[in-house]
């Protein structure tokens, strides 16, 4: 029955590895993916960059994994915007259509005062989601208009 039990989770992990799908996290990883939203969810950056940062080391390909840490990066009181923007581009590499990164990276862009490359994400979501209705795009377009407000 052992044997049985550990054959089925070996072709379970092996077709995992093998459809190399980020969005289908290796275990570990997907528990420190439930701890760290919990972390966001609380605003404990510290603990959300802890957990993301051991998920994106045990799942480098986790386009979510690194969105999320990026996020989190750029949450914290002192925002790391250089590692939020390597971690959004990851992302971005791993899912081009990712709208949570889009929508991220886009809100980053504002926070270091460069609106013409928060819009190109926009155009990017708007593309993505085949119109302008998204949450994503609702979310960034929002962001970018109160940033010009505020200008």
């Amino acid at each position: 029955m052992k044997h049985l039990l550990l054959i089925s989770l070996m072709s379970i992990s092996l077709s995992a590895f093998a459809a190399d799908t980020p969005s289908d996290p290796e275990p570990s990883a997907a528990q420190r993916m439930g701890t760290a939203r919990s972390a966001i969810q609380a605003k404990d950056w510290p603990s959300a960059i802890t957990e993301l940062s051991a998920a994106v080391r045990e799942d480098p390909r986790n386009a979510d994994a690194h969105n999320l840490l990026a996020y989190s990066l750029r949450k914290q009181a002192k925002p790391d915007l250089p590692q939020a923007f390597e971690h959004y581009r990851i992302a971005l590499k791993l899912n081009p259509d990712h709208k949570g990164a889009h929508e991220y990276i886009g809100e980053a862009y504002l926070m270091d005062k460069k609106p013409q490359e928060a819009e190109k994400h926009l155009a990017e979501l708007a593309r993505i989601c085949g119109n302008k209705s998204c949450e994503e795009y609702v979310d960034l377009a929002r962001a970018i208009a109160q940033y010009k407000q505020a200008k």
